[in-house]
């Protein structure tokens, strides 16, 4: 075997400029496959973490069928029996209750329909980033005379202000109507251009009383330190409801077509990586093809000597590791100071585009990961080909005949 390896470098360095260049050819294609997918795997976390952390969090303790039909009456006691589940499952970070309805705000001579939200103000905080968006003004607070924080748009479409008084209508939970008045503490700008049209967000005890929900909320939003410990938390949470009236519902449970979008550009990012790949593995085939065919008068002298077809083979499918594995190499240390550039200094996007991408929900930049994973299955994929792209030359090589290949010239 020791002998095998040793034939299959040195062949590999008989035609230094080929080799050189099949070798250049895999560093190319490892460098942009990593990079480019390192790219798409960096943003769509940042991306994940930024929408989970604005609104919904990482998972949402709910009422069965209360995400297929959202209900103010499908809610669910917000006790300590509930609060013990959710502190007491490990990699929790924290927790809020929260309380969604719909309603209308009148001011003046205008009136909207507006989307209330009732989050705790104490722990919403440690949850999303609702409460750090407000741009103007201040947070809501509860006490005798409660405020609450308008979406700026809904704000310019009222023609209100900070410090102004707003009138709140909604159907309670009992089937009463509800109306209260609030002033207007803040402002603020989520990134969503329809929360920020429709948000109105109050404190839970204001919103439970203007509901009529003493002691009822709809969600119990989970935070998490990294998406990554998802998984385990989920299952240990749904096993610890089970048999209860409520659901775990996940991110991707709760916003399917934020989902759906990444998973369209993610499969559109491997086809183009797939393209390329293929491409390489169409030079590499071609590299060990000719070095092949060159070689076939020394290949029918060996077998005349006594050399097994197996052993051939063997050397032709080294040479193209060898050259598949250098070039890995190479490519993956490229490709690791590149990803490690863009997690540094991300690549912003501006103009027009930005816009566009922000109305999709997606932040206006690109970042990039240093995850092992991105490194292993991108080299492991360009190795594969590799290999297999040595597979017809060396069949030929299995089939070829001593005397053929000796009078071959």
């Amino acid at each position: 075997m020791a002998l095998l390896v040793k034939l299959a470098w040195r062949n590999i360095l008989r035609n230094k400029r080929r080799s050189l260049l099949t070798v250049l050819a895999v560093t190319f294609a490892a460098l942009l496959s990593i990079a480019m997918r390192g790219m798409q795997v960096g943003t769509y976390a940042v991306n994940i973490q930024n929408v989970v952390r604005m609104f919904s969090g990482y998972c949402q303790v709910q009422r069965e069928g209360y995400n297929k039909n959202p209900s103010l009456q499908t809610n669910f006691v917000y006790d300590e029996t509930v609060k013990q589940i959710v502190r007491g499952t490990p990699r929790v970070e924290a927790f809020s209750p929260r309380i969604t309805a719909e309603g209308l705000v009148a001011f003046g001579q205008t009136s909207v329909g507006v989307m209330i939200l009732g989050v705790d103000l104490e722990s919403e905080g440690k949850v999303t980033t609702i409460l750090e968006r407000v741009r103007e003004g201040a947070p809501p607070s509860g006490g005798e005379k409660p405020t609450v924080v308008l979406g700026q748009k809904l704000a310019k479409n009222l023609g209100a202000r900070i410090g102004d008084e707003i009138v709140l209508l909604a159907q309670g939970a009992d089937g009463t109507l509800g109306n209260m008045k609030y002033g207007i503490s803040g402002l603020t700008k989520s990134g969503s251009p329809d929360l920020d049209r429709t948000m109105v967000v109050m404190g839970l005890e204001q919103a439970q009383e203007l509901l009529a929900m003493d002691g009822r909320v709809h969600a119990v939003v989970v935070a998490l330190r990294d998406i990554q410990e998802l998984p385990p938390v989920v299952a240990d949470l749904r096993t610890k409801l089970a048999g209860t009236n409520l659901a775990l519902l996940t991110w991707e449970d709760l916003m399917p077509e934020f989902r759906q979008h990444i998973q369209m550009d993610n499969i559109s990012g491997i086809l183009f990586l797939g393209i390329l790949i293929i491409i390489v593995a169409f030079g590499i085939l071609n590299t060990v093809l000719m070095s092949v065919t060159e070689r076939y008068r020394e290949f029918g002298v060996t077998l005349a000597m006594g050399m097994s077809p197996a052993s051939l083979v063997l050397i032709v499918i080294l040479e193209g590791v060898f050259m598949g594995v250098v070039g890995l190499i190479l490519g993956n240390l490229l490709a690791f100071g590149v990803n490690a550039y863009i997690v540094a200094n991300p690549i912003v996007i501006g103009g027009e585009l930005g816009s566009i991408t922000e109305e999709y929900g997606f932040l206006p930049a690109m970042y990039s990961t240093l995850r092992f994973t991105v490194f292993l299955n991108s080299s492991l994929s360009i190795l594969g080909i590799t290999i297999l792209s040595c597979v017809y030359p060396a069949y030929r090589v299995y089939k070829l005949q001593p005397v053929e290949g000796m009078r071959h010239v």
